[in-house]
């Protein structure tokens, strides 16, 4: 089963780990939040953010879904995907965290390849004449 590492600014990414739990009753043990604060050290950030890979990935890799790119959280994100068994996405979603925790056996480029998609087909407008 694959690591999922969600990084984001504040309690965001705890948040939506919440939310995860709300919908699917539990937290998946291969789940784990970095938050990232405004007054935190990125290179303190980036060594926790180390030692939570180390501790998720069990053989089969890391996804790690970051909140905006160009951010610090994004920034120390990107600096852990250096492994070739460990990936990023930025502008993490609920649809997009609900669908790799769902897919955890997948390969990373699969999972990452479905945060993707997840992201992206969750966005739709709710106004009736806007739907096709």
């Amino acid at each position: 089963m694959a690591g999922i590492l969600v990084v984001a600014h504040n309690d965001l990414g705890k948040s939506l780990v919440d939310c995860v739990k709300h919908v699917l009753g539990a937290v998946p043990n291969n789940v784990r939040v970095l938050s990232v604060r405004a007054n935190d050290d990125p290179q303190q950030k980036l060594a926790e953010g180390h030692a939570l890979v180390r501790q998720l990935d069990q053989g089969k890799g890391v996804l790690i879904l970051a909140d905006i790119y160009g951010a610090t959280p994004s920034n120390v994100a990107r600096r852990l995907c250096h492994a070739e068994h460990i990936m990023g996405v930025a502008g993490v979603n609920l649809p997009m965290l609900l669908r790799v925790v769902c897919h955890p056996s997948k390969t990373m480029p699969e999972m990452a390849q479905i945060a993707i998609e997840g992201g992206r087909e969750c966005i739709v407008p709710m106004n009736p004449e806007e739907q096709g």
